[in-house]
């Protein structure tokens, strides 16, 4: 099969010839379909830069990025909006929401700029808002709702479109740790349920124990990798701790308890 997602030899630099900021130096990696994908570092170690390459909102200075065979650092700009709606979901820190719709209307947003059929606009948004145990508040606004269920609204509006790649920037990163818990255990029923690949950068060595592979970078490229297998969640967290003190930038604001 191929990869979902293939970066070859990925290369960013700012600025000019006397002042050049290499943010990333040589990546590149694979990502099969259904993988769970996390993605670490220290601050400036490039990750953030990394997810906005992959997610077409910055350009690369070098190499090649492949989704399902198409070269993204080929696509034109004007056709770029295009791309972005038709291939990725986005769940961002800040959850992006509209306070004046409701939590279903702005699930519907997404289904209504892909110009999806009207009659199978409600299904569809009540089949996901169910598998995120958002059911409950579709009817309500934004501003009436807890952080926790903003963010799985956030996942929902992502994933209503059914993309080849979920992109997660630092998805627990405005939450408590009850509703950090809430939103990772949806995502992992999405990626479980529904197959969804996802990458996701995060600092949190709590949120990254979801994922089933991690990859570490350090000063632009990958440091090294950690996959799941079949430890526990536990083991995988302490594992995690152990890299993240070889190369700083990582912490969890979780206890143990919520093993």
């Amino acid at each position: 099969m191929n990869p979902v997602l293939k970066l070859e030899h990925i290369q960013k630099y700012y600025g000019n010839e006397g002042t050049v900021t290499k943010a990333i130096r040589d990546i590149s990696f694979t990502v099969e379909a259904g993988e769970y994908l996390g993605i670490m570092g220290a601050s400036g170690s490039g990750k953030t830069t990394l997810l906005n390459c992959i997610a077409t909102i910055d350009t690369v200075s070098a190499g090649h990025i492949f989704l399902e065979g198409t070269d993204i650092t080929q696509i034109k700009p004007k056709s770029l909006a295009r791309f972005r709606r038709e291939n990725l979901g986005f769940v961002f820190q800040d959850f992006n929401l509209l306070d004046t719709l409701t939590i279903s209307e702005n699930i519907a947003l997404a289904l209504a700029i892909n110009k999806t059929p009207v009659q199978e606009v409600e299904p569809r948004i009540s089949d996901i808002a169910e598998k995120l145990n958002i059911g409950d508040i579709l009817d309500k606004y934004p501003y009436q709702v807890s952080g926790g269920q903003k963010q799985r609204c956030a996942c929902a509006r992502a994933l209503i479109n059914n993309p080849k790649l979920l992109l997660a920037d630092e998805p627990t990163g405005a939450l408590d740790s009850h509703s950090s818990q809430m939103l990772l255990s949806a995502m992992q029923r999405m990626h479980e349920q529904l197959g969804a690949t996802i990458l996701m950068v995060t600092h949190d060595a709590f949120t990254a124990s979801y994922a089933s592979r991690i990859l570490f970078l350090r000063d632009g490229e990958i440091f090294t990798e950690l996959c799941k297998g079949n430890d526990s969640r536990s083991v995988f967290f302490h594992k995690i701790l152990q890299v993240l003190t070889i190369i700083g930038g990582g912490q969890s604001h979780v206890c143990e308890t919520y093993f």
